[in-house]
């Protein structure tokens, strides 16, 4: 699944297609350069999901945690800082990634040997204006 998005007004019904898409699956991996709007996407998803809280990204965290209306969390990860995957061991990445809830991960390369069977990656290109978003 391929989508063309020339404008952030086209990001909510993109979010809610990776949702509908991603089927079971509640891991999704956010593949992309700096600043192609893997956040922005992301912040789109949790909408769709009905978190009313404005999200950010957990660069300096790791994770930031988000209620959705059933009080199911979601957890928002952003790997960039990570050196090692020891690191992700000490956060508790385990309980988090097999709570059965949301997981939505930036920067999952650095993570990679870690990720769930299930996980369904989301790549983002820049192209001039347009991004190109693509489900495998």
């Amino acid at each position: 699944m391929v989508f063309e998005v020339n404008a952030l007004s086209d990001y909510p019904e993109v979010a809610g297609s990776i949702i509908e898409a991603s089927g079971e699956s509640r891991h999704l991996a956010f593949y992309g350069e700096m600043g192609v709007g893997k956040t922005t996407l992301i912040l789109e998803i949790l909408k769709v999901l009905g978190v009313k809280d404005r999200g950010s990204s957990p660069t300096f965290s790791i994770v930031n945690e988000y209620e959705r209306p059933d009080g199911d969390p979601v957890y928002h990860f952003d790997f960039y800082r990570i050196e090692s995957e020891e690191e992700v061991y000490d956060i508790g990445y385990e309980t988090y990634f097999y709570s059965g809830f949301y997981c939505l991960m930036e920067w999952p390369e650095k993570i990679q040997g870690l990720l769930p069977d299930d996980v369904v990656e989301v790549s983002i290109e820049k192209r001039e204006e347009t991004r190109i978003i693509a489900l495998q």
